[in-house]
């Protein structure tokens, strides 16, 4: 059988900030029951569950793991226009997201922008340009 990507977890510093975040985004996270503090889980569309591991837990889970530096997850996320790109942007920069890629028209046919969410991981945001 071949394997299915049934789940993605991020280890956030913040559980709270981090669900704040990815609510401006559109995404509404449950709190875990046993691990309030520690751990948020979210269903998406597609069948996969997003989930928020607290980088304490995931150091108590995973044996040898601690924090890297800065991310290394890059989510992305499709608006519904070019336009809507900018827009986003300027609402997530305007409520203290840090921006590391302003938008811009990327050569493979796309609006882009990236944003880091609380804990640094990469957040893209883009829509297909329109063709000629």
């Amino acid at each position: 059988m071949a394997a299915t990507v049934s789940a993605i977890d991020i280890a956030v510093t913040d559980v709270t900030a981090a669900i704040e975040f990815y609510r401006r985004l559109g995404l509404e996270f449950v709190r875990d029951e046993h691990w309030p503090n520690d751990h948020a889980g979210c269903d998406l569309p597609n069948g996969v569950h997003l989930m928020l591991d607290s980088d304490d837990l995931r150091g108590k889970t995973t044996n040898g793991w601690s924090p890297p530096a800065t991310g290394r997850v890059f989510l992305t996320f499709e608006q519904e226009s070019p336009a809507a790109v900018d827009a986003k942007y300027a609402e997530l920069v305007a409520a203290g997201v840090t921006g590391l890629q302003e938008p811009y028209d990327a050569p493979w046919g796309m609006r882009y922008a990236t944003v880091a969410d609380p804990s640094g991981n990469g957040v893209d945001l883009f829509a297909t340009l329109p063709t000629d």
